[in-house]
């Protein structure tokens, strides 16, 4: 499924690199969501990248961790587990959007495009199931344990949306990044034990 998402979203971006007017046709704009019913930019937008710089992050990162994830959501459920995997990823977009809808759906002249939300809900996941595996993030040469990645990825988040002007939607970021452990954590709440356990085992002696 991680493959399929991947390929179908770069074939949409890469339309829609060449056809500015597919780019306005699915980018996310909450008052025309709101005020033209057009409902299925909330979806859309995902799959429509702002460069190919963009794109290719979202999908790299997808690429890493969506098939730790949906390997763990089929082990837990099997065949069902690919259902449940693309519900994270679009319930990932889905409640990525809420924020940015509420705060601009009288704002015509707001626009999002990318994947994201739903990237962050997919490697949230990947926290959730394996909270101590080691993260290497640019320009910092030592690892990082996932946990404490995440932890220090949400305060940034949090701390950006209220005080940044770069016209990057890091409340997309954090809340798609909440959906996404939260959503696994509901899915799988026998997992929570071995979650909390594997923290112990790493950070206390």
């Amino acid at each position: 499924m991680t493959l399929y998402i991947i390929i179908i979203t770069a074939i949409v971006s890469i339309a829609a690199f060449q056809n500015r007017s597919l780019m306005a046709k699915l980018m996310f704009n909450a008052y025309l969501v709101k005020h033209s019913n057009e409902w299925f930019r909330v979806i859309s937008h995902a799959f429509v990248h702002s460069g190919w710089m963009h794109l290719f992050v979202n999908m790299w990162v997808l690429w890493i961790f969506g098939e730790l994830v949906e390997n763990a959501y089929e082990a837990h459920r099997g065949a069902t587990g690919v259902a449940g995997y693309l519900a994270l990823y679009l319930g990932g977009i889905l409640f990525s959007t809420l924020p940015s809808f509420q705060k601009h759906q009288n704002n015509f002249n707001y626009n999002a495009v990318g994947a994201s939300g739903a990237v962050a809900a997919v490697l949230f996941s990947a926290i959730y199931f394996a909270p101590t595996m080691s993260l290497y993030v640019m320009f910092i040469p030592i690892p990082i344990p996932a946990v404490i990645f995440g932890v220090a990825y949400l305060a940034l988040e949090w701390y950006l949306d209220k005080n940044s002007n770069d016209n990057v939607a890091h409340d997309a970021h954090f809340w798609g990044a909440a959906f996404g452990f939260s959503f696994s954590l509901l899915m799988f709440p026998s997992q929570f034990g071995q979650f909390v356990n594997e923290i112990l085992n790493r950070f206390l002696p």
